[in-house]
């Protein structure tokens, strides 16, 4: 690839949190990487289009979760990998986010986990592996007490927490009355006793990373600005050959980000800009306004050219009444790819440069690939709103076929985040029945890390080393394909009222300033303009419409 093997800055850098229109969308993105909750929590935010998946691991104790990755651990994991993997596939721009910001927050929540798993590897090593027959014994107690609770009969769970209580009071006798002396008769009493103190010990390390995992999480949701530390992305000398990769990897993330290639994949739309909800065509024969002469010849790229200077007028009106923020107006080059696509190839050779498609290239695509294979050329406006809640993409291409010119003009939307990654952090309860009035209930505070909790985090701490085992073992996120941070997970935006006025309000005065200066293009080039007028007029109503269309897919 053209895009590989080079650097894309001018040194190493300390990576901080972006900051834009975009934060909001970002921020809940980012969340993800420090949240406590299920792994399978992903799956609700599953959408028609993107669709990710909870892969089950190989182990035996799967089920019991000992080695099972919570929401924020395999998340991180899984964000970091694909989209910094040596030999990843092709992204898709994350449009109203900053990739790179939830990159570097999950980077930032795996070394945290990693100072808290050294410290839970140490205490493991010292009150766990010394004392191994009694930790076993240990886990087995809270591996059956576990089985048992899994059951739906009322007697069996009870039958779970009487067999712990039980092993604990054997545990006290065989600590008090062991016939065993000397050095073995120390060593099974420390093997009863050492993963008690082990398992305390664990349960403060694992409460207070806990805590700070759920300030993060709060924090980058009520807009505190929460900074992403990862000082292992900043080498110091050149023999760090790590820390240099990934800060390579980072700058090419971003570079990626800006491409000006994009992939249209049938219904789903425009891969990163959501599907297209209207469309709206102006194609009429091209004749002279002078019957004794021909017209001026002119090319596509003339009227593009024209077109994409009064979109840069947008945010200009007659009135002061606040109207569009300023647009994003940007020549695509779109490929298209099959609606069940599992991998895109960005355009290489030397008409790219660090992503971007050359000027010339792009000129020559917009007059001569009109017809036919290979990619095509729009014209896109964005809006990022609602604090990259809402990413609006009007697309416009033009196309001379014999005597027909066509000029069409359509509508993308991408919705808000799904409201899962909007959710704060909630302290854990339990509804129970109330002592005297037992017909009514009441909700009690449970501690933020249980027993079981602190077990899958022992068990898991001295693996974190080696991220594969952990996968194979426990399990893993795997992401949609081909995945983009933003469009995976986005909702739609027509069941917001206000998103969706304004995705409506903004395609009538694009279409009529696309109309305009192509209408001037023609005039001035001596073509016969009253049927365009007519039909531009004939769209400006219907672009009217109070409704959005599923404009890709065809009754057909």
């Amino acid at each position: 690839m053209a895009n590989d093997g080079f650097d894309f800055s001018p040194g190493a850098q300390i990576p901080i949190q972006g900051s834009g229109a975009g934060m909001v969308a970002t921020s809940a993105i980012a969340s993800a990487a420090y949240r406590d909750s299920p792994v399978e929590e992903i799956l609700k935010a599953n959408s028609e289009w993107h669709q990710s998946k909870v892969e089950e691991g190989a182990s035996k104790l799967f089920k019991s979760g000992y080695f099972k990755p919570n929401l924020g651990e395999a998340f991180s994991r899984a964000v970091t990998e694909r989209m910094l993997g040596g030999a990843r596939a092709a992204l898709i721009q994350s449009f109203g986010t900053d990739s790179q910001t939830v990159v570097e927050h999950c980077l930032s929540a795996i070394r945290l986990r990693k100072a808290r798993d050294t410290q839970l590897t140490l205490v493991t090593a010292v009150f766990g592996v010394l004392f191994l027959p009694g930790m076993l014994l240990w886990v087995l107690a809270f591996r059956l007490r576990d089985a048992l609770n899994r059951s739906k009969d009322a007697a069996f769970k009870a039958l779970g927490t009487l067999v712990l209580v039980v092993f604990g009071g054997l545990a006290v006798v065989a600590l008090v009355a062991l016939p065993v002396s000397g050095i073995a008769g120390l060593y099974l009493r420390g093997a009863i006793v050492a993963p008690v103190i082990g398992w305390l010990i664990a349960k403060r390390i694992a409460e207070k990373s806990a805590r700070d995992m759920r300030t993060r999480w709060e924090g980058l949701l009520s807009g505190a600005g929460v900074a992403a530390k990862i000082p292992e992305a900043v080498p110091k000398n050149p023999s760090e050959t790590t820390r240099e990769a990934l800060r390579q990897g980072l700058e090419k993330l971003s570079a990626e980000q800006q491409s000006n290639s994009a992939f249209y994949a049938g219904p789903k739309g425009i891969l990163g800009m959501g599907t297209r909800w209207g469309s709206w065509q102006l194609a009429e024969e091209l004749t002279s306004k002078d019957p004794t002469k021909d017209f001026h010849q002119f090319r596509s790229w003339d009227l593009i050219r024209v077109i994409h200077d009064q979109l840069k007028m947008l945010e200009r009106g007659p009135l002061n009444t606040g109207g569009f923020p300023k647009p994003s107006v940007t020549h695509w080059i779109v490929s298209p790819v099959g609606e069940n696509a599992d991998s895109v190839t960005r355009p290489a050779g030397e008409d790219v440069a660090t992503f971007q498609v050359k000027p010339h290239e792009i000129q020559r695509i917009c007059n001569h690939q009109q017809f036919g294979s290979g990619a095509r050329h729009y014209l896109g406006v964005q809006f990022v709103l609602w604090d990259g809640q809402l990413v609006l993409t009007m697309m416009i291409t033009v196309t001379v076929l014999h005597e027909t010119l066509r000029i069409e003009v359509t509508g993308h939307a991408l919705g808000p985040v799904h409201g899962l990654f909007t959710t704060k952090p909630e302290a854990k309860t339990r509804t129970v029945n109330k002592t005297v009035r037992f017909w009514e209930t009441r909700k009690i505070n449970l501690p933020l890390v249980d027993a079981k909790e602190v077990i899958r985090l022992a068990l898991r701490a001295p693996l974190t080393w080696y991220p594969p085992l952990l996968d194979y073992l426990g399990g893993k996120i795997v992401l949609p394909e081909p995945f983009g941070l933003r469009h995976a997970w986005a909702a739609k935006p027509w069941n917001h009222r206000f998103m969706a006025d304004d995705a409506m309000r903004a395609a009538t005065p694009v279409l009529r300033v696309v109309h305009s200066a192509a209408l001037k293009v023609l005039a001035e080039n001596g073509v016969d303009t009253e049927r365009f007028d007519n039909r531009s007029m004939v769209l400006s109503g219907l672009v009217q419409d109070a409704a959005p269309r599923k404009a890709d897919i065809y009754d057909a």
